[in-house]
């Protein structure tokens, strides 16, 4: 097994997830509902991975000539939810194909499943009870921006993820996910494998400029990279 991973530590929404870009679509529409025309382009760069009231005030500063961000951001924030809400209640989410196996596979030869995500606690539960999937089933641990003070890039979630089961050492950890900011949390973290996968929010290059150890086109060659 290369490098004795221990805990695999996965992002939700293009990653294990997929629901349509739907989150950043929301985004997309509360910043332009303020008077904004971003792309959905200019939301995947720019919030991609980051917990979404961050995402707002860092897509107006980065995109947008606003001169009053925090206002801004935190009226936009508001209304997020709501919208979000509706949409994913009418939303058929599904896993990326193959996960479901690959979480048995690791599950299976000991290594614990945590999914990690910038949603909030009830809005990752959402897409977890729509997928049917189970704690101690499926996965072993969930945590959300609502379980840290700290959001990605910063490595607390992987920190707590670690200590939920024992693991001090950080090289027996990989993080995957479909965004740079995935990449830089699990290199903060001094994680032994980093992962780029290419089913989600960003492209290739985008995920290249944060240097992971590996950049897949799917989630399942992990067990080629895990174990050979």
């Amino acid at each position: 097994m290369n490098k004795k991973i221990e805990l695999a530590v996965f992002d939700m929404a293009g990653t294990t997830v997929n629901e349509d870009n739907i989150v950043y679509k929301t985004v997309q529409q509360v910043i332009n509902d303020e008077g904004y025309d971003v792309s959905l382009d200019d939301v995947l760069e720019y919030g991609a991975g980051k917990e979404k009231h961050q995402a707002i005030q860092d897509i107006l500063t980065s995109v947008t000539s606003c001169e009053d961000v925090k206002s801004t951001a935190k009226r936009a924030f508001s209304n997020f939810k709501p919208i979000l809400k509706k949409r994913y209640a009418a939303l058929e989410v599904v896993a990326f194909e193959r996960v479901e196996e690959l979480f048995d596979v690791l599950k299976n030869n000991g290594i614990n499943v945590v999914l990690n995500t910038g949603y909030d606690s009830k809005t990752a539960n959402q897409l977890i009870t729509k997928l049917g999937w189970k704690k101690g089933e499926h996965f072993d641990a969930l945590l959300t921006a609502d379980d840290v003070t700290n959001g990605r890039p910063h490595k607390e979630m992987i920190c707590k993820a670690m200590q939920m089961f024992g693991i001090t050492d950080a090289s027996k950890v990989l993080k995957a996910g479909d965004s740079a900011i995935d990449i830089e949390e699990g290199k903060n973290a001094d994680c032994g494998i980093t992962v780029g996968v290419l089913t989600g929010a960003q492209n290739r290059e985008q995920l290249e400029n944060a240097k992971p150890d590996f950049i897949v086109n799917e989630l399942i060659e992990l067990i080629n990279i895990i174990f050979y």
